[in-house]
């Protein structure tokens, strides 16, 4: 309902009304049926005797027209059966008008066929309501309706419009297998519950706009553009067909009317009104386009096409347990990164407590079916120039990879050496702390064994023979160090040791006489330091790059 619009009830309405009970100080209006011409009263008060004769005159395809009436359950099938056509045995109406009526205890409309417009603007049903099988051969206007309690559109046809704008549902609303032919929007309408479109057709560009607790679009067919526009949901997009775009974009403001009115949404009062997606599972995402939706807890295994996926907006996923975290005996710290729920599932079900666990009846997959998933998401993002949010996506990847127990075992131990290392290059921290760590290990190895004992020295001797004299400059060799291991621990060793080290990280020679040994030290260092260098500039790049 809006905050403007609908008229006082102490007003009286458009039409003729049956005005009984009204009284000038308490009920000025009395009731608002219209009176059944020529009567004199509604349907609900006629006397028995004229409600039959009018029954009696009614044929299939008789237009109605009841506006404001009370309208019990048995009533409604004394009206129902006045109609229904012998031949199918369904009950067959024209044009229909129940605009502000109110149907009490169970308004079933099962098999009833719509010839012409069905107007129920503002009607209220208190009990459940049954428009299963219904065909609504040209509108159907539910704008403003108020459903107490379940509502059964499954099975509908709509032939013309669907207008459910701002129609309320306190519970659940079901369009199973409806099929919507020339709807245009749908909705907003407000449900408490959730509203199931699962199996539903549009045939045409379509604007969806839904305020619920949960959408269900199981195996859903948008044959034209679709736009849905949601708010509090968690939708579920198994196996949905759209060949072409479809978006779903969280709306951060309540809807509104036509003329600005918004629609109230105190049935969701206290829920989070963004949206989350639960489920893409075997669908094809080539077309499909996320804002501000929540994937924390969406199944991506089975979807098609995920390198097609656009997300804008903060589309946030789940994040990895962050901080120290113990392994046995020894002690690791957990990066935070982004997600998807499966991966989540998986290493719950490998007894790791600190992740979430899969809720029951979803079907957990390994590291084989997650790798391709992480792997066309980070196309995506890398497709749209957005390679900062690429990398969590690449990690990911590597991350199933490394844990893949069908890869072969020396991809596995390189794998587990590039994490090891820098993380898969992404991790700067890590590749610095190596990087550290090798320099230190190397200027110790270095000043232990690398440099010799004496800077040597080169010795020129000459010889004279006759007027002509030679020269002959020699260098000896470098000797080993000798004497105990802390000894050769001197600062002047260590400058030296920090020197040769420094100048191996960026490919450089020192020049220093080195023994046997430091040269091969040396060779080393400027092999692996520089390496470990590049991968921390990597992963820094990584999280910079524009």
């Amino acid at each position: 309902m809006t905050t403007t619009g609908t008229p006082p009830l102490s007003s009286a309405p458009t039409w003729l009304h049956c005005a009984r009970g009204a009284d000038p100080a308490s009920d000025p209006v009395g009731c608002r049926g219209r009176q059944v011409e020529p009567y004199g009263a509604c349907l609900a008060h006629l006397t028995n005797a004229d409600r039959t004769t009018y029954l009696s005159a009614l044929a299939p395809g008789s237009d109605l027209d009841h506006r404001g009436t009370q309208i019990s359950e048995g009533l409604l099938q004394q009206l129902l059966d006045a109609l229904r056509d012998p031949a199918t045995g369904r009950p067959c109406l024209g044009n229909v008008r129940f605009d502000g009526a109110t149907f009490s205890g169970e308004a079933s409309f099962g098999g009833v066929t719509f010839s012409g417009h069905a107007e129920f603007r503002e009607a209220t049903f208190t009990g459940r309501v049954i428009f299963g099988g219904v065909t609504f051969g040209s509108d159907a206007w539910f704008g403003k309706t108020t459903f107490t309690d379940d509502a059964w559109f499954v099975r509908a046809t709509f032939t013309g419009r669907a207008e459910f704008n701002g129609a309320t549902f306190h519970r659940d609303g079901w369009f199973t297998n409806a099929a919507f032919e020339s709807t245009s929007e749908f909705g907003p309408l407000i449900c408490a519950g959730f509203v199931q479109l699962s199996g539903a057709v549009f045939d045409g560009p379509v604007t969806i706009a839904i305020a619920a607790t949960t959408l269900g679009c199981r195996r859903t067919r948008w044959a034209s553009t679709a736009a849905l526009r949601l708010r509090y949901a968690t939708v579920d997009l198994s196996d949905a067909v759209f060949e072409y775009p479809l978006s779903i974009i969280a709306r951060s403001a309540p809807f509104t009317d036509w003329s600005g009115g918004v629609f109230a949404e105190e049935l969701l009062a206290g829920s989070d009104a963004g949206v989350r997606m639960a489920s893409l599972r075997g669908a094809d995402a080539a077309h499909l386009v996320l804002q501000d939706v929540d994937l924390s807890t969406c199944l991506l295994s089975g979807t098609v096409h995920l390198d097609q996926l656009r997300l804008e907006g903060e589309c946030p996923l789940e994040s990895a347990p962050s901080g120290l975290r113990r392994r046995a005996l020894r002690v690791v710290r957990w990066t935070a990164r982004r997600t998807l729920a499966e991966e989540q599932h998986w290493r719950a079900a490998q007894g790791r407590s600190e992740w979430t666990a899969a809720p029951a009846g979803v079907e957990v997959v390994g590291p084989a079916q997650l790798a391709p998933i992480y792997r066309q998401l980070r196309k995506s993002f890398e497709d749209s120039k957005n390679e900062p949010d690429a990398a969590d996506f690449y990690y990911g990847e590597m991350e199933m990879r490394r844990h893949d127990r069908q890869r072969p075992r020396a991809e596995h131990a390189l794998l587990a050496l590039y994490w090891a290392v820098s993380g898969y290059g992404l991790r700067a921290s890590r590749a610095l702390a190596w990087l550290l760590g090798a320099m230190a290990a190397t200027v110790l190895v270095m000043m232990l064994w690398g440099l010799p004992a004496d800077d040597p020295k080169s010795v020129t001797t000459g010889r004279l023979t006759g007027q002509d004299i030679s020269l002959t400059t020699d260098k000896p060799d470098p000797v080993n160090p000798t004497g105990s291991l802390s000894s050769r621990l001197s600062s002047e060793r260590w400058e030296n040791s920090v020197r040769i080290v420094v100048n191996s990280v960026v490919f450089r020679s020192s020049g220093e006489d080195l023994t046997t040994a430091g040269s091969y030290i040396e060779m080393a260092s400027r092999l692996t330091e520089p390496v470990l260098l590049g991968l921390a500039v990597l992963a820094i790049r990584g999280r910079v790059k524009r």
